[in-house]
């Protein structure tokens, strides 16, 4: 996965790479345990999970809903983000990752500045 990203995960990483997502530090493909996160803050206690079309077979559902459960009984708190969703309205994505971290700092997300591309890009609003 970290040799050829989806483009959504493209999409996202271009948005939290290098401190760009309010000055934390994200990292991509992270092990945490038995679970590889798609990103990852550790000052926030953060994973960001980026979902594509098989999450939604029943399978993958129940071991969803196990990982993230093993993930907050450790502390960590787990944002699962729809892959259809980044790429429709990543205007949308990122105002939830914003409010999210807002909830974990206690900081009012009006705080944290726009983290996406100038260009808006494909997807944007």
């Amino acid at each position: 996965m970290r040799r050829a990203p989806t483009r959504g995960e493209g999409r996202l990483w271009s948005w939290l790479r290098n401190r760009q997502c309010s000055g934390f530090k994200f990292r991509r493909q992270t092990p945490i345990g038995p679970y590889i996160i798609d990103f990852y803050c550790a000052e926030l206690q953060l994973a960001i999970e980026l979902d594509g079309g098989h999450h939604n077979a029943p399978w993958m559902n129940e071991y969803d809903g196990r990982r993230s459960r093993d993930l907050q009984h450790h502390g960590i708190r787990v944002l699962r983000i729809p892959n259809e969703l980044l790429i429709r309205d990543s205007l949308l994505v990122e105002e939830q990752i914003r409010a999210v971290i807002a909830e974990i700092t206690g900081s009012p997300s009006s705080a944290f500045g726009t983290f996406s591309p100038a260009s808006g890009g494909e997807g944007s609003r």
